[in-house]
């Protein structure tokens, strides 16, 4: 963030007293991945699991979906596809949560695996819907962005249309009680790809949780990265982004991409300080192979 002005920033409040310790709740497996096997599915059922402080994957096997714990009520980070929405509103449940404290819905990124069971998770919670600007119209239709490079493909699996409450940009804040997310613009993977980072403390240590959008450059058949110069420069400038996010957890949205279960299972370290630094030059290396593909194609 060198040579940027640091300007007031909008901030959304909610107040509340806050929550008692929360880190052992009956409800969550200590072994998410004995729990899901060889499943890897977008809508294969995994109970809910402790990540760290007050945050909890209440996703699928193959989705990530993280629910926070403020003093203000939950926030709950995407849903997964429409047919997970009942199983992601079990697993709230099952940690003791009543699904109408969700006061905030935040999302990674506009497609229909990670955000298609929006509207009935809205409808369930009675929660505010909050994105970027650019995501409005496809919360709102339920269609593709056309600039997305695999609007052909997501539109065969059209979402149900979903109201969005207030929109905040690049480096604004919501808080929420006693935590503050911060919003992280990393158009990579969508016009719309966004991450979040908050605060996470636990038995007097403190770290920072990042929820970092897919790095992934995917695209329909017939698109072709080097002929949008536009799209490839803000997939960069995304990376970037990622690379430079506050970063002491890794989350991602496909929990196989930071081996994400096996961390919360302990098979694997929970915190790498250069986890987001990696997970950026991955994909920066996969938009290189992308493009030297494109150029080595027959014209």
């Amino acid at each position: 963030m060198s040579g940027r002005l640091f300007l007031q920033l909008p901030v959304l409040s909610l107040l509340g007293a806050a929550p008692g310790p929360a880190t052992e709740r009956a409800g969550a497996t200590k072994d998410i991945v004995a729990a899901c096997g060889t499943r890897d599915g977008w809508s294969d059922p995994a109970p809910p699991a402790h990540i760290h402080g007050r945050s909890w994957y209440v996703g699928t096997c193959g989705i990530t979906v993280v629910l926070v714990e403020t003093s203000a009520g939950l926030v709950l980070i995407d849903t997964g596809p429409a047919d997970a929405a009942p199983h992601v509103l079990a697993n709230i449940k099952a940690l003791g949560f009543n699904p109408r404290q969700v006061k905030w819905l935040l999302m990674t990124h506009e497609h229909f695996d990670h955000v298609g069971g929006m509207a009935a998770i809205k409808a369930a919670t009675g929660a505010k819907l909050l994105t970027q600007p650019v995501v409005v119209p496809v919360m709102r239709s339920g269609k593709a962005d056309p600039a997305d490079p695999q609007a052909l493909l997501l539109n065969k699996e059209p979402m149900a249309p979903v109201k969005v409450d207030r929109t905040l940009r690049d480096g604004d804040t919501l808080q929420v009680g006693d935590t503050r997310f911060a919003l992280h613009a990393n158009p990579t993977h969508s016009p719309g790809s966004t991450s979040w980072t908050w605060k996470s403390c636990e038995a007097g240590k403190c770290l920072t949780i990042a929820y970092a959008d897919s790095i992934s450059t995917i695209s329909s058949d017939d698109y072709h990265f080097s002929a949008h110069p536009e799209r490839v420069e803000a997939a960069r400038t995304g990376l970037r982004k990622i690379e430079a996010l506050p970063c002491d957890v890794l989350l991602t949205p496909h929990p196989g991409g930071s081996d994400l279960l096996e961390r919360l299972s302990g098979k694997e370290p929970l915190v790498s300080p250069r986890a987001c630094v990696s997970y950026a030059a991955d994909g920066s290396e996969r938009l290189m192979q992308r493009l030297t593909k494109e150029a080595a194609a027959p014209k």
